[in-house]
């Protein structure tokens, strides 16, 4: 017993001499942490060491619903070592970096429509860009026609922050013609016809958009992505339509948006106790212009595509363990692999396989 005494005596004696040591050199030893951090993460840049093919970054898996977990709705691809981004939600900027993928090799934003979720974080992805990459052109936005509304009003916004930029760090640093972002809108079809467009064909990269449903938001598209035999598919916001199935007939990944129709009610239930009547009819209007994990599921089956990955989380998701609640009888539907989307996952398509490998930038 004395020699366990001792024993337990020396360790405090020498947890008290630690922490007396921690707190007199602190300063120092924090800033020798600061300084790995540092070299670890300034100018990261995963692109150049990922294989060639396709690779699917999830920088936002979110919605508007306040969620700790999930940014704003937005996917980074990777095809070869450009960088594309589609939709641009709160918060998502933030995550692109944290994953490696520098703002300054975007080449473009894609944008599947307007609502403010998937347009709200567009600020600090036109300023990055900019900063990092001193370009002499805006960042091409690319979009359904109104695009130029959107990207012209984030300029209006931020065009006294730009001459502020400009005036602190010089027109050598910080170009002023590549401030903001330029819109270029595609024109598409008629409503009643599933007929894509081309929006970028070069160096093997062919980016094609088609209309979805997500009435009364109008225009909305979703996005496909092939390079080198690999494919992805993006659909922004949509209830069930067979445009996606007929858009992503043999893609690799679907990237489908999902709301779960059980735990919203869940949601209602709450506002509507708490009589918060307007926020409670929300919850009951949106549950026809999106799509359910059943759905979406069905949707992958009928498109033949080898893996789904649910996006655009409604609603949010606080524990995994909540996840197959979510996801319901998608499975009877789907054979396929399901991943419900965290922000920081990759999936990468190797060119000329077939393969997809799930991993993590953060």
């Amino acid at each position: 017993m004395k020699r366990l005494h001792k024993i337990l005596l020396a360790l405090l004696v020498a947890a008290l001499l630690i922490g007396a040591v921690l707190v007199v050199f602190q300063r120092q030893i924090a800033t020798a942490a600061l300084q790995q951090v540092a070299h670890r993460n300034v100018g990261r840049n995963v692109i150049p060491d990922l294989p060639d093919g396709l690779h699917v970054g999830l920088c936002g898996t979110g919605s508007p619903f306040p969620d700790p977990t999930r940014a704003g709705p937005c996917t980074a691809v990777i095809a070869g070592d450009r960088l594309f981004v589609v939709d641009t939600g709160e918060g998502s900027a933030r995550n692109l970096g944290y994953m490696g993928l520098p703002a300054s090799k975007i080449e473009a934003i894609l944008l599947t429509h307007f609502h403010s979720d998937h347009i709200d974080g567009m600020g600090p992805f036109l300023l990055q860009r900019w900063g990092l990459g001193t370009f002499q052109t805006p960042t091409p936005v690319y979009g359904p026609p109104g695009v130029e509304t959107v990207v012209d009003g984030f300029r209006a916004a931020y065009v006294l922050d730009f001459g502020y930029r400009v005036a602190h760090h010089s027109p050598k640093i910080m170009p002023p013609g590549g401030s903001g972002g330029k819109g270029m809108p595609f024109v598409l079809g008629p409503k009643d016809k599933a007929d894509a467009i081309v929006v970028l064909d070069d160096k093997g990269v062919k980016i094609t958009a088609f209309r979805v449903d997500h009435s009364p938001v109008d225009p909305a598209v979703g996005y496909r992505f092939d390079y080198k035999g690999r494919s992805v598919v993006i659909t922004g916001d949509t209830k069930k339509t067979p445009a996606v199935a007929a858009n992503a007939r043999g893609a690799d990944l679907l990237i489908h948006e999902a709301l779960q129709p059980k735990l919203v009610k869940v949601l209602e239930e709450e506002f509507t106790q708490k009589n918060i009547t307007n926020t409670a009819q929300i919850m009951r209007d949106i549950l026809n212009y999106h799509t359910t994990p059943e759905e979406a599921a069905a949707v992958a089956t009928d498109a033949g595509v080898k893996e789904l990955v649910f996006n655009h989380v409604v609603p949010p998701l606080p524990f995994r363990f909540a996840y197959p609640a979510f996801i319901g009888d998608a499975g009877q539907h789907f054979k396929g692999p399901m991943t419900v989307g965290e922000d920081g996952m990759l999936f990468s398509l190797p060119a000329g396989g077939s393969t997809i490998q799930k991993s993590r930038l953060y």
